[in-house]
């Protein structure tokens, strides 16, 4: 497809520019003749390319023209993108049976025209990438015989050199480095988040039955924790570490329960490892409690993702009739099915054993209700050792909890004096919530905001 550009080779072009009806019946040709990336006009700025080139083509109402251009600039004004990045960035993340096999299988042993589909939708998308917006806005003008051309969505073009599609280079001959980057990052919503969680549909048929149909879910803004802020439990970090290691370099990993005290910082430590591991293909998974019935079924989507993922669920208990722990327990030992080697179950609780238990539930001889009511109470018991390895974390005594303050407050600049540092922490210790991980962060969150209105 040729550049829609004037005879002297401005990108702008004049009120003497050629008629514009052959340049977008090329585009719409184009865009409807995608084999594999039409997902890639499927979003906002995409559909409102689509519409807006539509109507131009068709010559129809100016005033739905001039909404359709302003539609099309609102939509990459909110994405914060150039309409050649943005493109770029859709053929990044797009997932379509191309990005999905290459992920698994090399490039020469794909079939010849699944290869020759993609060469030739990513001469295509580089084409429509690399229409100027001027162009564009100068069309509208022409189209809806305007004074002057409307505002041009005009913002820099990202010149990365790490970029994978460049500016100038064509696109079809960068498909090995794109077929890598898809084998690294991966497609879709495992490409463009490092966290994601399982959003259930719940409903109920006619019988009363869970429906366990659902998706998975990124989360645009996860929790920001560093590794390096949780401090005080050396050994549980170092320990959760091998074992991600382990799961990153393809061996086989254990399912970890960390358990002990509120505000300890177990769930920060699970929630801070796609910071520290993301750039390695670790993606974090969470699953509400109530959710739990659905595990196998997230476990089966991730399982043939080249990427590791650790499934959370966060505080973690059962009531004695609760059978949510039966999900848990195939997804910890397997069933049928063999276990998914890129995926493992990381859950925080405050109790050791899972399954609250009652002195009333202990067998005593008179006892007729069940017969083998011990094997009951065992299988209760033994459900925390379902998991491969346990983490305990214990309260912070008081010179824990003030070297966790003191290395909160170097990490967020609070330069008080130690001596006035820890006078400060043990008085907010004893008047809030005592001495955890939590409270420190609190009260040096407070502490740093204080100090600001101060100054």
């Amino acid at each position: 497809m040729s550049d829609p550009t004037t005879s002297s080779g401005s990108a702008i072009p004049d009120r003497h520019t050629p008629d514009k009806a052959p340049e977008l019946a090329a585009i719409a040709s184009a865009v409807a003749g995608l084999l594999l990336y039409g997902d890639t006009f499927k979003t906002q700025p995409g559909l409102a390319f689509q519409e807006l080139v539509k109507i131009l083509q068709a010559a129809g109402d100016r005033l739905d023209c001039i909404r359709a251009y302003g539609r099309w600039f609102a939509a990459l004004a909110d994405a914060e993108q150039s309409w050649f990045d943005h493109l770029r960035d859709c053929v990044l993340h797009d997932d379509n049976p191309f990005s999905r096999r290459v992920q698994h299988v090399p490039l020469s042993d794909l079939p010849t025209s699944l290869v020759r589909a993609a060469r030739s939708d990513l001469q295509t998308l580089k084409g429509v990438a690399s229409c100027p917006p001027e162009a564009i806005s100068h069309w509208v003008q022409q189209a809806c015989e305007l004074p002057s051309p409307p505002a041009a969505w005009t913002v820099p073009v990202t010149t990365d050199p790490s970029q994978v599609l460049g500016e100038r280079e064509d696109w079809s001959g960068a498909l090995v480095r794109l077929a890598e980057h898809y084998r690294c990052h991966g497609t879709g919503a495992f490409a463009r988040y490092r966290v994601l969680r399982w959003q259930s549909a719940p409903s109920r048929d006619r019988l009363g039955a869970h429906d366990l149909g659902g998706q998975l879910v990124g989360i645009a803004h996860p929790d920001p924790v560093r590794w390096q802020e949780i401090v005080g439990y050396e050994w549980q970090k170092q320990a959760l570490r091998q074992n991600t290691e382990a799961l990153l370099s393809g061996y086989r990993a254990l399912n970890v329960l960390l358990y002990g005290s509120r505000g300890t910082g177990k769930s920060s430590l699970v929630k801070s490892l796609p910071r520290e591991f993301g750039d390695r293909g670790l993606r974090l998974v969470e699953i509400a409690k109530a959710d739990l019935n659905a595990l196998p079924l997230v476990i089966e989507q991730l399982r043939s993702v080249p990427q590791v993922f650790v499934v959370f669920v966060d505080d973690l208990s059962f009531e004695e009739d609760d059978d949510a722990f039966k999900s848990l327990k195939v997804a910890l030992e397997g069933s049928a099915t063999a276990i998914a080697q890129n995926v493992v179950v990381y859950a925080t609780s405050n109790r050791r054993h899972l399954i609250r238990e009652f002195f009333a539930d202990r067998p005593r001889p008179a006892d007729s209700d069940e017969i083998h009511a011990w094997d009951t109470m065992q299988e209760k018991l033994s459900f925390g050792d379902r998991f491969g390895l346990t983490l305990t974390f214990e309260p912070p005594d008081q010179d824990a909890f003030l070297a966790i303050v003191r290395h909160l407050a170097q990490l967020s600049g609070i330069l008080l004096p130690a001596e006035e540092l820890d006078a400060r922490a043990k008085q907010w210790a004893t008047r809030h919530n005592g001495r955890s991980g939590r409270s420190a962060r609190q009260f040096v969150d407070f502490l740093q905001a204080e100090l600001e209105v101060l100054t």
